[in-house]
């Protein structure tokens, strides 16, 4: 017997992928969605067989709400994380309008939509949890992230939100708030000169693991271990969001 349906948003690479397969290690079942159709048939090669892929643009409000409806076919949904998003490092006078609405659009609308299609779900099965991906740059003010910064301080409020609203349906819903982490994704954005900026000023002098962030998603999917904690955006950063002045050197 499983423990129900996990969906993943972005769950074909990075941190989408690492939450995954740690739930499917957990018992959950799974639905995974990704627009990236390539990174999607590399992970039918590590998810479980009885895993539901879907080519997803998240979005397309008919299209997710499609999904949720599809991924609580087989058993009761009682997760949702939302790690589709784009990313960009660009000084915010050289941002344009096109892609500050295109950043906000996929970050911001999109973690709404898969959110409101879940927890509709949700409210008449009993309850669940969502988790949505946000950003220790939607916590603090970091160079060149004018739309990416301001999408995923929308997501840390959109999901406050969240709580409030739906704690009444037996619905929690908490951010993770990763730093950098060895994903394609920061792989694309982050320059040699942009990974050394971030060395010198995370205490923990390194990049995350995409398990780390897993491993807190994990925590708070279950309600056994984290059944009274909602509302929250909790940073998995080695030490980024709280740190002062660091050491000199080391």
């Amino acid at each position: 017997m499983t423990r129900g349906v996990i969906a993943v948003t972005g769950g074909a690479s990075g941190i989408g992928l690492a939450v995954a397969r740690a739930a499917a290690a957990a018992g959950y079942r799974l639905a995974v969605a990704d627009r990236d159709r390539v990174a999607l048939d590399a992970a039918r090669t590590v998810l479980p067989e009885q895993t539901r892929f879907s080519a997803l643009d998240v979005t397309d409000e008919a299209r997710v709400e499609g999904w949720i409806a599809e991924a609580s076919d087989a058993d009761r949904l009682v997760g949702l994380v939302t790690a589709a998003g784009i990313a960009a490092d660009v000084h915010v006078l050289e941002t344009s309008a096109e892609q500050f609405r295109r950043i906000l659009d996929v970050n911001v609308t999109g973690t709404f939509l898969c959110a409101k299609a879940a927890a509709r779900r949700m409210r008449e099965t009993g309850g669940g949890s969502i988790v949505t991906i946000a950003s220790v740059s939607g916590v603090r003010g970091s160079k060149g992230r004018a739309a990416y910064g301001c999408s995923k301080a929308a997501v840390v409020n959109l999901t406050q939100v969240l709580a409030v609203d739906l704690a009444a349906d037996a619905i929690r819903a908490n951010a993770v708030c990763p730093g950098p982490v060895e994903t394609p994704l920061v792989a694309r954005v982050h320059t040699e000169q942009t990974r050394a900026h971030w060395l010198a000023h995370v205490p923990q002098r390194r990049y995350a693991r995409p398990d780390e962030m897993a491993g807190a998603v994990l925590f708070l999917l279950d309600p056994a271990q984290s059944g009274f904690v909602t509302g929250v955006a909790l940073p998995v950063d080695g030490g980024f969001a709280g740190a002062g002045l660091t050491a000199i050197g080391r």
